[in-house]
């Protein structure tokens, strides 16, 4: 069966998508095209949805449904936290082939950089290039992350997902693994990936804290961000705000499953974080009952914060937004658990021109049960994304940024780090087929 997770709550998945009977549709022609038609001509978006940012006016035109109402899935659509557990247990992930690399980053961790395998061959190096980042412990397994790579492949892009240290068997071979504040092994691979297609546009997706973990790059990059634009989807912004609300009534079910995976990774690789000296609590992060006593216990002092409370005021994205430099599409759920619509920047988005903000009613966390594929299939937001990045990439091209001058050259071969390349197929199983380690081509 294959893995799903809630930005980082862990289910498992085993059920095809249903498609919905026609009884349900019985629509006459007439009404569906005189309703096309009424909203082909106006543009603005809908009453449902709440969309701000200083960027609004330049971006709205690349929208195609906006213009829509947000109507969640009958039932399921209803109550934030159904929505969020049906989305990670019965929303059904797509088969893909991956081919993985392990890059061994220059403090010597290691991420896993998972490829769908076949596009080397299939696309030319111009192709755009869409960089994807889980949620906590989540990785290439995720539903969520499988809908948005299909969708982006058929339209000719190149995809990888970014599995952070540890996730999604991702390899630990030191005594530190990621968090909201580290940066370094998200410039490793937008630089890898900018090296090695240096005539390519290269973007990003990131979600819930991968979803932070992005938007803190492209500001403390501004200007000089590899990035032609990303989006952020239930990113938590402000993590003090956050974790307030994360241990209240039913949201201790998804700390409580969250600090489970976190466990499992850590007792994995326990061994590597048993002779280091300071204020690591290897006992308290072992038998970790909450997210907060984890991150006190190890994560805060891996990154050399003097509390937890520290570290999540300074890892918030929401202090950061405003010094993004590159086209920023951030999507929430106002009645997101996790990600609470009291954390949004929004002042900051507002005055930021290069940020647009679209907030639905419902969704839940990585939820979002509604548009044509509910209840089972891709996430209404999906083909908001593809509008956004679709344009961006239009845009690009047509201004002739594309083949940029003075675009990176591929590094010498003293500069190489290594990488290990596997095959990865849908279901978890891994066949190693080349385990040597080779420079980067």
């Amino acid at each position: 069966m294959a893995r799903a997770s809630i930005g980082s709550f862990p289910a498992l998945v085993s059920f095809p998508h249903l498609s919905r009977r026609s009884s349900l549709r019985r629509i006459s022609t007439v009404h569906v095209a005189t309703q096309a038609t009424a909203m082909e001509a106006d543009k603005s978006p809908h009453s449902s949805l709440e969309v701000i940012g200083g960027a609004r006016d330049e971006f709205l035109p690349a929208f195609k449904t906006l213009n829509r109402p947000y109507s969640p899935f009958f039932l399921i659509g209803k109550n934030r936290h159904v929505e969020t557990i049906f989305a990670s247990f019965f929303r059904f992930a797509p088969f893909v082939q991956y081919k993985r690399e392990c890059l061994i980053t220059k403090d010597g961790g290691a991420v896993a950089l998972d490829w769908v395998s076949g596009d080397s061959r299939r696309l030319s190096l111009e192709a755009p290039v869409l960089i994807l980042l889980p949620g906590l412990t989540g990785g290439s397994q995720d539903s969520y992350v499988r809908h948005l790579l299909v969708r982006a492949k058929t339209k000719g892009w190149r995809v990888v997902v970014f599995n952070s240290r540890g996730c999604g068997e991702s390899p630990v071979v030191t005594p530190q693994f990621y968090s909201a504040s580290f940066l370094g092994d998200t410039r490793e691979v937008v630089h890898l990936i900018k090296t090695r297609y240096p005539n390519a546009n290269v973007y990003a997706v990131g979600w819930s804290l991968g979803a932070n973990i992005l938007v803190n790059y492209m500001a403390e990059e501004s200007e000089n961000c590899p990035l032609k634009g990303a989006v952020s989807m239930c990113n938590p912004f402000n993590l003090i705000i956050a974790d307030e609300d994360f241990r209240k009534g039913f949201n201790i079910v998804y700390d409580k499953a969250l600090t489970k995976a976190l466990r499992k990774i850590f007792l994995k690789h326990a061994a590597l974080f048993e002779e280091l000296d300071g204020e690591y609590d290897i006992r308290t992060a072992a038998k970790a009952r909450s997210v907060r006593e984890f991150d006190q216990a190890l994560t805060r002092v891996s990154f050399g914060f003097q509390s937890v409370d520290e570290y999540y005021a300074k890892s918030s994205s929401s202090n950061k937004i405003k010094d993004v430099r590159r086209p920023l599409l951030c999507i929430q759920a106002a009645n997101d658990p996790i990600a609470p619509d009291r954390g949004i920047p929004r002042e900051d988005i507002k005055g930021n021109p290069n940020c647009l903000l679209i907030v639905t009613p419902k969704g839940g966390h990585l939820g979002w049960v509604a548009g044509a594929e509910a209840p089972l299939g891709a996430p209404w937001t999906d083909p908001i994304v593809m509008d956004f990045l679709d344009n961006l990439e239009r845009e690009s091209t047509f201004n002739g940024f594309q083949a940029e001058e003075g675009a990176q050259q591929p590094q010498s071969a003293d500069d190489f780090h290594n990488v290990e390349v596997s095959s990865y197929g849908s279901f978890g199983s891994w066949n190693k087929i080349e385990s040597n380690k080779i420079g980067i081509p």
